[in-house]
């Protein structure tokens, strides 16, 4: 060193070069020489944490290997197993190439990628790595059983297009089920499958579709997008809002994700402050903020509906703190959408509550009008809570104009006409049927009858019907199975 320095110029600063990598030397050399320890001692470690479950641990360990020596193809090799093992084969993807250049006659890590890729749906990759494998091992079992899976998905996806561009859905699901079985971490197979599923109206197994194959990518904005506006529509707003936010996470300029962001973001706020307010009986400001969710969103039905079911609870609670007599009916009253958005059940318990509560009342006020009045509309409204309801006969809602009531009465009547059934107990049922969809038809394109029928009074019953006769009045004039023997049917449609 001293004579580094008293050499001067370029020959001291060579010398000095020298010195410094003696010096380096002699560090590194210790480093190496431990690394090389190290590195086994890394690969034992992992092998143990690996046959202990402990796969986090065992992947540290496998880490520090490769870093020690990046050229040594088993420490690549055993990391991929570990990344296997953790279910994340795409990691596990590169450090199997990696052991391949290193050593192209490695067959355990040409097979393990085989089977990778054709999970992934590659055939055309796993084949050339199986025939690699029976090229120098060609009694090799597994990659004989893998490349014959192989070509058997080849074959499957060819089926799978060709049933899918022929418009044939349930076909190209069901030749789909043998691609996935084989190939279950290849994400254009499910979204195939899940686009069938959209077609056949069924959004939920779509979803079950379209959540694994939006991973299965490394950036797969649409499934993510599709997948939260999917969700938005059935009402999972907040799954919704999780998933276009994994979508703005790729990409946080994208702008359909971010509009449907704004749009999910809004509504999910909206609604989780409504039930907030109704949590802290703030009923009147949770009525208006339903409002809001209406005005928000006034296309999907789910909302509407959830708003509208929600606002007649609060109605419920804002009346039952005023008045403690016929809530229920006072209810259907300021707002007959209660009645719509109640299942026939409930409402018909709604109307024995509101019965008992008028007669409550009337054993302490019997002289009072409005609870006398209030009493006979309720039990009225329960007589016809139990008999037919004409609009669920023909499926239509209580706000159905004319034109829809005869609409549905046509789809009904050629449904259930009676000559389109065989046998006597088929006949039988559609006659009664025949004469339900007749009898709403009836009802309700007749505004002075639909008016009796609303007020809570069944106008065809034979109780209501003068002379008290018992004998139902038919839209047909005539009684068409009075006689038992052949008839024919003649629809009036006007």
């Amino acid at each position: 060193m001293e004579w580094c320095w008293r050499t001067g110029g370029a020959s001291g600063l060579l010398c000095s070069l020298s010195l410094l990598c003696v010096l380096l030397d002699i560090q590194l050399d210790g480093v190496l020489g431990a690394t090389h320890a190290e590195i086994e001692h890394h690969l034992e470690m992992g092998r143990k944490l690996l046959a202990a479950g402990q796969l986090a641990e065992a992947l540290s360990h496998y880490h520090s290997a490769v870093e020690g020596d990046s050229e040594n193809y088993l420490t690549y090799y055993k990391r991929a197993a570990v990344f296997l093992a953790m279910g994340r084969s795409k990691s596990a993807l590169p450090d199997l190439t990696r052991a391949i250049q290193l050593k192209p006659d490695f067959l355990p890590a040409r097979l393990q990628r085989g089977n990778i890729l054709l999970k992934q749906g590659n055939t055309q990759e796993a084949r050339e790595d199986f025939r690699m494998v029976l090229q120098r091992s060609a009694d090799h079992k597994e990659a004989q059983e893998q490349l014959m899976k192989a070509r058997d998905l080849e074959i499957f996806q060819e089926e799978a297009q060709t049933a899918y561009h022929q418009g044939d859905y349930s076909g190209t699901i069901n030749v789909l089920e043998r691609v996935i079985e084989i190939s279950p971490w290849d994400p254009e197979s499910r979204e195939l499958r899940a686009d069938c599923y959209l077609r056949m109206g069924d959004p939920q197994k779509a979803i079950q579709d379209l959540t694994p194959a939006a991973r299965l990518r490394n950036d797969n904005r649409a499934a993510f997008l599709k997948l939260s506006r999917l969700l938005y529509n059935l009402g999972e707003h907040h799954d919704s809002l999780n998933h276009i936010r994994e979508c703005l996470k790729l990409d946080q300029d994208d702008k359909e994700c971010f509009s449907h962001y704004k749009q999910v973001k809004k509504l999910s706020k909206q609604l989780d402050s409504a039930e907030e307010l109704i949590q802290g009986e703030r009923f009147q400001e949770a009525i208006e903020k339903y409002e809001s969710v209406m005005k928000t969103e006034p296309n999907v039905e789910f909302y509407t509906n959830l708003a509208k079911e929600r606002i007649c609870f609060c109605l419920v609670k804002i009346i039952s703190a005023d008045s403690v007599i016929g809530v229920k009916l006072q209810l259907y009253l300021l707002n007959p959408l209660f009645l719509f958005f109640t299942s026939d059940l409930s409402f018909f318990v709604f109307f024995i509550s509101a019965v008992e509560d008028y007669q409550e009342a009337r054993e302490f006020d019997g002289d009072n009008n409005a609870i006398r009045e209030g009493f006979e509309r309720a039990q009225k409204l329960l007589k016809v809570s139990r008999k037919r309801d004409y609009y669920k006969i023909l499926g239509v809602g209580r706000n159905a104009n004319k034109q829809e009531i005869i609409k549905a009465y046509r789809k009904l009547a050629q449904q259930w006409h009676p000559d389109n059934f065989q046998s006597e107990a088929d006949k039988k049922e559609a006659e009664k049927k025949f004469i339900d969809i007749a009898s709403a038809k009836e009802v309700l394109t007749d505004p002075e009858m639909r008016q009796k029928f609303d007020a809570g009074e069944d106008p065809l019953d034979p109780e209501t019907q003068q002379g008290g006769g018992g004998q139902r009045a038919w839209p047909f004039h005539f009684n068409p199975f009075e006689s038992g023997g052949n008839f024919h049917f003649k629809f009036e449609y006007n």
